[in-house]
């Protein structure tokens, strides 16, 4: 039987200047892509002359499946995923169909992830530093998780001061959910607490808006499955167009200029 193999890469935020080497390395190597159309789209002048495999959102299972058929067939299969593949990606559902499938990970069909920036770090990196201290990501949408568990989650972040970085905020069909996240989040945080919305992060269509929560919801049109919504804590505060969320080091140190001593003639 042919030796075949399967990586899941994450292409991160889209820009081919934020995609790693190893994970331009497996796509090279492989002689099969597949994944959502929008991903496979991402590296297309990357895979001319490979067998592609192009799928709807919502066929994640056919699509895990057949990467599994193909690698088993002795093919060397990329599916690629926007982000990292191990953040609201699709190495969760191919872990969970091989693990059903009694598969040894040590003599079985060989798997490697190959991570990639994920929306947190590429939009973080955009409007500055909110992500200096301990932070928590939550989810909007409750195809998977009922909306009573992320409700749980949101008051659980909330209430522990966690900067809060919210991915798929809304879509057409799903309104009430970052509304109902705002009023949760007002009990235990001021209506001037800093928001960063960044939608199409590294991309051309890429947007930034700079508001605060009590605001949020004005920005509606910026909204979307491929927006990522930051929201600061107790701390966090803007600055020229930055956020900023202190490391703490002002508690310990003089930030402004020192002499240093080893400089001394």
């Amino acid at each position: 039987m042919l030796e075949g193999k399967l990586y899941i890469v994450g292409v991160g935020p889209g820009h081919h200047d934020h995609m790693t080497y190893r994970a331009k390395q497996v796509i090279e190597e492989s002689d099969t892509i597949v994944g959502y159309e929008t991903y496979v789209n991402i590296v297309q002048d990357l895979i001319e002359g490979k067998d592609v495999y192009r799928y709807a959102m919502t066929q994640e299972v056919e699509r895990a499946h057949q990467c599994i058929d193909l690698a088993k067939s002795g093919k060397i299969v990329s599916l690629v995923s926007s982000g990292d593949p191990g953040i609201y990606g699709m190495a969760g559902l191919i872990y969970e169909i091989l693990a059903e499938s009694d598969w040894d990970p040590k003599n079985g069909l060989p798997v490697e992830i190959i991570p990639g920036i994920s929306a947190l770090n590429s939009c973080a990196s955009i409007i500055g530093s909110p992500l200096m201290t301990d932070f928590a990501v939550l989810s909007m949408s409750d195809l998977l998780v009922p909306w009573e568990i992320i409700v749980k989650r949101v008051e659980a972040a909330a209430q522990g001061d966690f900067v809060i970085v919210i991915y798929n905020p809304s879509s057409k069909k799903r309104i009430h959910q970052l509304q109902d996240t705002i009023k949760i989040l007002l009990k235990y945080r001021k209506p001037t607490t800093p928001v960063a919305i960044i939608k199409g992060a590294f991309r051309d269509s890429q947007t930034v808006v700079l508001t605060d929560l009590e605001n949020l919801t004005n920005h509606s049109d910026k909204l979307g499955m491929i927006t990522t919504v930051i929201v600061g804590n107790s701390s966090t505060y803007n600055y020229k167009d930055l956020m900023i969320n202190p490391r703490g080091y002002t508690s310990k140190y003089n930030l402004q200029e020192q002499e240093n001593p080893k400089l001394k003639v």
